[in-house]
């Protein structure tokens, strides 16, 4: 069950409109607060600008966790992960969806809408959205993401060719 506070971000382009109405719709019936900040028809737009805007909003804290919905997840995995502290997940699996929340404590769910089909992609959102973060030996990897984040920022303060980390 979602916490009152949590509200969950969904952007989408012309190839994912048709998912994301299913998506609203589950995220509704299942009492999570939803923003939709996608394109709201299957006329051409350019996912790049929804995939920063819900990216972007993780990025600075204002909410914990969102999706994006493009025909392929391609692009939007691609462009939502350039964004500090955004670790987005291009799922095809539910398998995929628990080993991203469980591992890497995944924050954006990406999915194709043209390449996944809609009973899928909600058994991949429901395992995505109920799956606990494992934390123990995977912080150590968390961390280093970290890290890289903060190298992207200020290139000078890591050293990625002598950098290790033995564990």
């Amino acid at each position: 069950m979602p916490s009152e506070n949590d509200v969950i971000w969904i952007g989408n382009d012309h190839g994912g409109y048709e998912l994301k109405k299913e998506f609203v719709r589950y995220l509704n019936e299942h009492e999570y607060r939803v923003h939709d900040a996608g394109s709201d028809g299957t006329q051409i737009v350019r996912y790049p600008h929804y995939a920063v805007h819900v990216a972007a909003e993780i990025s600075a804290g204002r909410i914990r966790r969102g999706i994006l919905i493009c025909s392929t997840g391609i692009g939007m995995s691609i462009v939502a992960n350039r964004l500090k502290g955004v670790r987005a997940s291009l799922c095809t699996s539910t398998y995929l969806a628990r080993m991203t929340r469980e591992h890497n404590d995944s924050n954006l769910l990406c999915l194709g809408g043209k390449v996944t089909g809609v009973y899928e992609a909600l058994d991949i959102l429901e395992t995505w959205l109920n799956t606990s973060y494992q934390g123990g030996r995977h912080d150590i990897s968390l961390n280093l993401i970290r890290d890289v984040d903060n190298a992207i920022s200020e290139p000078e303060s890591w050293d990625f060719f002598t950098r290790q980390t033995i564990i």
